[in-house]
Order: C-alpha cells, then structure tokens, then sequence
C-alpha cells in the first residue's frame, strides 16, 4: 500500500476541501399566501400549486 512521502499541509488540504461544504437549497415564496417553500411543490400552509388547490387544507375544530 502506498504511504504519502510528506505530510499534506493544512492549507493543502483545506484548499481541496473548500467544495465540500453545503449549500442553501433554492427557495421562492407563494404567490397566494406568501410562504416560503421549495420551487416545483405544493404549498403546505394553502395548498395551492400552479394557481389550484391540491391540498386541502382545512383545519378541524375540536
């Protein structure tokens, strides 16, 4: 097995490792109610997508 001559430095390696981090997934907000929510989904809070109701989304009184 092959065994690195010299120690990578941590510039080296930080440098290597700078397009591993994470990244904020895209959002927009509903045009109906003004939620934020991921594009090409229904809303959660309306129910609305592409200007209909998909989702009901009465709330039960108890």
């Amino acid at each position: 097995m092959a065994v690195p001559f010299r120690r990578t430095s941590k510039t080296k390696k930080r440098m290597r490792r700078t397009h591993l981090k994470k990244e904020v997934g895209a959002l927009t907000t509903c045009p109906k109610c003004g939620a934020t929510i991921r594009p090409h989904r229904a809303c959660v809070k309306c129910g609305f997508y592409a200007g209909k109701e998909v989702i009901s989304t009465e709330k039960e009184e108890n």
